[in-house]
């Protein structure tokens, strides 16, 4: 079995979502999904994308399942060939303020809010979305089941990286650029030796945890 016939299958797994609601005359669907819940450090960021009826982006998937380099290509196409794009960022202290749950839920809410373009229906990874006046469903699982899911992980992924890219020239220290935030042992041993700084969530333990004078 070919490269191209496992992406056309996997395409059509991934639009049978997609396809039902487009039948029915809701050709403005929205995928909304977010990425940065687990990290020790950055924002959290969410994606809205409204794709035109059985576009044809090779590849489109769960961002988890892609490398970065063909995550990247994807989401320059994404933006330049959906019908709308929004992103909605929660910094730092907006995290520690709502926690991660609720500023999940926030940074969905703005990434909808921002779009251009009012979509007819929300499909969401998991989740329900608060305070958001269109009808929503909520999908289980929904990055590696839905297109349109899978579309707003990659631009929430991109958009995430690129804004942990910039903290780590502001501290490079940290090695922001090769964990992205996340707990692993480099990043655990840098909070060890130089303490948490601007781009760190407080209220997560091993950075509450970690030393620093006057913290």
């Amino acid at each position: 079995m070919g490269r191209g016939h496992r992406l056309g299958a996997r395409r059509r797994v991934l639009l049978r979502i997609e396809r039902e609601h487009w039948r029915a005359g809701l050709t403005l669907l929205c995928g909304v999904d977010e990425v940065g819940v687990g990290p020790l450090a950055g924002p959290l960021v969410a994606a809205a994308v409204i794709l035109p009826p059985e576009i044809g982006i090779r590849g489109i998937d769960d961002s988890k399942r892609l490398s970065a380099s063909r995550r990247g290509a994807l989401a320059g196409e994404i933006r330049a060939r959906a019908t709308a794009v929004g992103v909605g960022v929660v910094e730092v202290e907006d995290v520690d303020r709502l926690n991660p749950y609720w500023a999940a839920l926030e940074a969905m809410r703005r990434a909808v809010h921002a779009l251009p373009v009012a979509p007819q229906r929300l499909l969401v990874d998991a989740r329900t979305i608060p305070a958001v006046e269109v009808p929503q469903e909520s999908i289980v699982r929904g990055d590696a089941r839905s297109y349109s899911i899978a579309a707003a992980s990659i631009v929430a992924k991109e958009t995430r990286d690129a804004l942990m890219r910039e903290l780590d020239r502001r501290f490079p220290q940290y090695g922001f650029a090769s964990h992205m935030g996340y707990g692993t042992r480099a990043h655990l041993e840098a909070l060890a030796r130089y303490g948490p700084c601007a781009a760190h969530r407080r209220s997560f333990s091993p950075v509450r945890q970690a030393r620093l004078p006057g913290f």
